[in-house]
Parts: structure tokens; C-alpha cells; sequence
């Protein structure tokens, strides 16, 4: 006998075991980024609305060192499309996926982290399943273990004496770690070449203060003309 289709407690259930590595994962960054809010002078308060209101993971690390420093309209918007551009292709590619979804889809477009963008690809509800509350549940688990983290780091922050110094290398240590990982991947190297090579170019002409923001957009020009070379040649 299968669950009723719209009923939600299925999904969860069907949902949640998925989440758990993302949950590990995202409650230690989450702590970290709540004692580094807390360490320039913002509490759990503040912690909580970034965390629920922009939810965006690498954005909200670099956020931290926006909000400290002098205020620059312009670099932080630059700064945050250069860093996120990779959701307009995780939203290209989920059109069909959220279509017909009705009143999930505007919380499942707010909420596509690179993990629930993962997980959604790679696993269908199982029959019987509710399509759009199992994809809600992925989402909001996600973050909830996000906002979850983030504000035990705040109030450990608040409650204990910490020493911050290489606390924000945090997310950086993971992107190195999925880095290494890609590079173990033949037909992922290349595109590894293409950003480490971007990169170093970026920091020879722009210097190591003003290099990130070029380099990323110069790596999104390569793969984009990349993409218009194989194009062109499946269609020749």
C-alpha cells in the first residue's frame, strides 16, 4: 500500500536520510560562520536573518569581512555575482525538474545550495512519493541545518572565549578538498586547468587584493565559450 501522493510525512521520511551527509558537513561550517558574525560585533540575531534570509553559504563567509571593513557597494555586488553565477546554471538546469511544482517552486529557487542541488539531481522520490514535498523537505532540511549551525557558533561565540585566527579558512579548506577531489577525476582536470590557470593570470595582472572577482569571471568567459565550441561543432 503506497502513501497518499500529497501527503508530507512520507517525503520527510524519504528525504531526511539523504540530508544527513549534507548535515554534517554544513553544521560545522555554520558553527564557524556564527563565531566569526560574533567576533565583528554581530549576535545570533543577525546571525539568524542572514542565515534565513540570504542563505548563501561561501557569500555569507565573505560577507562577514564586507560587513567589517569600509562599506563598497559596488565590489560587494560584483563580489557576489562573481561568487554565485554558478546558480544561473544550476537554475537553467532545474527548470524541468521544478516544473509544475506550483507553491514549492519559489522556496526550492531560494534554497538550490550546491548540496540540494545535488541531491535533487541524483535521487527521485521513491513511488509513491510526493515529487514537490520530497524536493521542499531536501531544501529546508538543508538549511535548517544551516541555521541550526550558525547560531550554536554565535551563542559559543558569545558564551566562550575563542581565537578566530584561520576560523574563516573553513570553507576554504572544503573547496580545496573538492578541488583535490576533482582533480582526481581525468575528465574533470581539465576544467581544474582552466581555474587554476585563470586564477594565477588573474593574480599576476591584478595583484592578490583585486584578483578574485576577475579570475572568476574570467573562468565563467572560458566556459562559456567552451560551451559555444562544442555547440557549434555537434551542430556542424
Amino acid at each position: 500500500m503506497t502513501a497518499s501522493p500529497a501527503h508530507p510525512l512520507p517525503a520527510l521520511r524519504a528525504a531526511f536520510p539523504l540530508t544527513l551527509p549534507v548535515m554534517a558537513g554544513y553544521l560545522f561550517l555554520g558553527i564557524a560562520y556564527g563565531v566569526l558574525m560574533q567576533h565583528i560585533g554581530l549576535g545570533a540575531g543577525w546571525t539568524l536573518l542572514m542565515s534565513a534570509l540570504i542563505y548563501a553559504g561561501s557569500m555569507q563567509y565573505l560577507a562577514v569581512s564586507l560587513l567589517a571593513a569600509s562599506f563598497d557597494p559596488l565590489s560587494a555586488l560584483l563580489l557576489t555575482l562573481a561568487v554565485n553565477a554558478r546558480h544561473l546554471f544550476y537554475g537553467l538546469s532545474m527548470l524541468h525538474t521544478f516544473a509544475g511544482l506550483g507553491r514549492f517552486r519559489p522556496y526550492l529557487i531560494f534554497a538550490l545550495s550546491d548540496e540540494t542541488f545535488s541531491i535533487l539531481c541524483a535521487h527521485t522520490p521513491p513511488e509513491g512519493i510526493d515529487r514537490g514535498w520530497f524536493s521542499f523537505f531536501v531544501a529546508l532540511l538543508n538549511q535548517l541545518y544551516w541555521i541550526l549551525g550558525s547560531l550554536c557558533g554565535a551563542w559559543a561565540g558569545h558564551l566562550l572565549p575563542f581565537n578566530t585566527t584561520g576560523l574563516d579558512f573553513a570553507l576554504t579548506a572544503m573547496f580545496f578538498v573538492s578541488f583535490l577531489n576533482q582533480c582526481g577525476k581525468r575528465d574533470q582536470r581539465p576544467s581544474a586547468a582552466v581555474g587554476v590557470g585563470c586564477s594565477l593570470l588573474c593574480l599576476l595582472l591584478f595583484g592578490a587584493d583585486r584578483f578574485i572577482i576577475p579570475a572568476m569571471l574570467l573562468i565563467l568567459a572560458v566556459f562559456a565559450l567552451e560551451g559555444r565550441i562544442r555547440k557549434g561543432g555537434a551542430a556542424s
